[in-house]
């Protein structure tokens, strides 16, 4: 009986080991300024057309809809550690609060170097 429990308990630990492994394979560190500002600029617009976002803005703010510029910047883990408003022709700012939170809980498809930040500007068009 112990047998079969040890071999299931060893079983369990090579698939999370694995799960981990092909995990962190996914996020490669970017060092090179100009691929940080490709990738942000790519994810950032990508999260701004996905379902899960288009469905949570429509449900409270269907009708805004403009451009908004703004500095991101980008930490170690591949978070969003600030997001600044520069310029937008929306002037909604419980909008802007829930952009805010929606980008702020965001984690990018990589991640940077120790002691590495990035600023970004991007623009959204929403």
């Amino acid at each position: 009986m112990n047998k079969k429990y040890l071999l299931s308990f060893l079983f369990l630990l090579f698939a999370l080991v694995s799960i981990n492994t092909v995990y962190a394979q996914k996020r490669v560190t970017l060092t090179d300024e100009e691929q940080v500002q490709e990738e942000v600029s790519k994810e950032v617009e990508a999260a701004f057309k996905s379902e899960d976002f288009l469905k949570k803005k429509n449900k409270k703010f269907a009708t805004v809809s403009g451009y908004i510029v703004t500095d991101i910047s980008v930490v170690k883990n591949g978070k969003i550690a600030t997001f600044f408003k520069v310029d937008s022709d929306i002037k909604n700012n419980d909008f802007f609060e829930f952009l805010s939170d929606y980008l702020l809980a965001y984690k990018f498809n990589f991640k940077l170097p120790k002691q590495q930040k990035y600023k970004i500007r991007q623009t959204i068009q929403i």
